[in-house]
């Protein structure tokens, strides 16, 4: 057994109804981590401290599993050497059930704590206590948003995976904190001991690509809201040219009107609303069939190969050809295209 003494204490704050993985991800890493240094680093690793937010040690996962952690958070005297909040509770009335949580995190700096770490929606607690003010984070694609909304003074950025800004780090949706803990265990012990851990998870050192691919362009809208009526029609249309005097014309409204509701109900103006939809639209050719470029571009209304290129470039950060052989259905690549929906299949080929 490593010395605990001689242990960088890492402690993480598993918060209710989140993904295990938020904090079960991360911990396997310096887990694994340590049972590397045995070899190759005697008497250094880490200390793992599971903790709850509250002082009953309960968490309850949005699976329905119920957690004890072995500590409340409030039990564990400082200095720690990295604290990671893992996901963030956004239940009514959570933060005033967790004012004695609160009240310890916002003890927590620099001077007690060598890294503050958030994994997925864990940024809001971060942000909650003041730690995130004029700090560059990252936090789930599909929380971006809402967190520049509710705290302005953060500078979010969905796009990465990972990021970090002096002390601050953060990390993206779910998976994402494995990253986060690699990318750790690599500034702590080198590159080589960070491979080892990565290779035994079977997950990349550095994941390729940008967290932009995974997330939606477009949000879900509401049954009565002008984008999510237009885009019924949009659909079937994409291949021909649209431009905002056609929309307006299928509403029944004037130009004029119809870019001013537009842009009220969805945020966007309507030639942008085009493009995202034509690239989400692409997106699902090349996740689940084999339809040339050239052709997903001439239905999608994207132009040119050059052209859908570049689109691509712009909102994905990657190609489509790159795209189609990282998200191309798993089933279709595992040679297990039986088991797929056939309905699916048809409706998309016929767009």
């Amino acid at each position: 057994m490593i010395s605990t003494e001689e242990k960088r204490k890492v402690v993480m704050v598993v918060m209710t109804g989140n993904m295990l993985l938020d904090f079960s991800g991360p911990s396997d890493v310096f887990t694994h981590a340590n049972n590397c240094l045995q070899n190759l680093q005697p008497g250094s690793g880490y200390e793992v401290l599971i903790a709850a937010p509250s002082a009953d040690h309960k968490v309850t996962a949005a699976t329905g599993v119920e957690i004890h952690c072995p500590y409340s958070v409030m039990e564990i005297s400082t200095p720690i050497d990295t604290l990671i909040v893992c996901g963030n509770d956004f239940r009514e009335g959570s933060v005033e059930a967790f004012e004695d949580f609160y009240k310890w995190l916002s003890k927590i700096n620099a001077g007690n704590t060598r890294r503050i770490a958030s994994v997925c929606g864990g940024a809001f607690t971060l942000a909650k206590a003041g730690l995130l003010d004029g700090k560059r984070v990252t936090t789930h694609w599909d929380l971006s948003e809402r967190l520049k909304k509710e705290y302005p003074l953060v500078q979010v950025n969905s796009n990465h995976f990972f990021t970090n800004d002096g002390n601050i780090y953060t990390s993206a949706g779910v998976s994402s904190g494995i990253d986060l803990s690699l990318a750790m265990v690599e500034e702590d012990f080198g590159k080589d001991v960070a491979i080892r851990v990565a290779r035994k998870l079977v997950f990349y050192l550095s994941r390729p690509g940008f967290q932009t691919q995974f997330g939606s362009l477009l949000p879900v809208y509401e049954r009565e809201n002008i984008g999510q009526k237009i885009q019924h029609w949009l659909i079937g249309h994409l291949h021909e040219p649209v431009d905002v005097n056609r929309l307006a014309g299928q509403m029944n409204m004037s130009t004029r009107n119809f870019t001013r509701v537009f842009h009220k109900e969805t945020g966007i103006p309507p030639a942008k609303f085009i493009e995202k939809l034509r690239v989400e639209t692409a997106r699902k050719f090349l996740e689940d069939t084999d339809v040339p470029l050239e052709r997903i571009a001439e239905k999608c209304g994207l132009g040119s190969l050059v052209s859908m290129r570049r689109i691509f470039l712009r909102h994905l950060m990657t190609t489509p050809s790159y795209y189609r052989r990282n998200f191309k259905t798993a089933l279709k690549e595992a040679g297990m295209e039986d088991l797929l929906i056939p309905q699916a299949t048809e409706k998309i080929d016929t767009i």
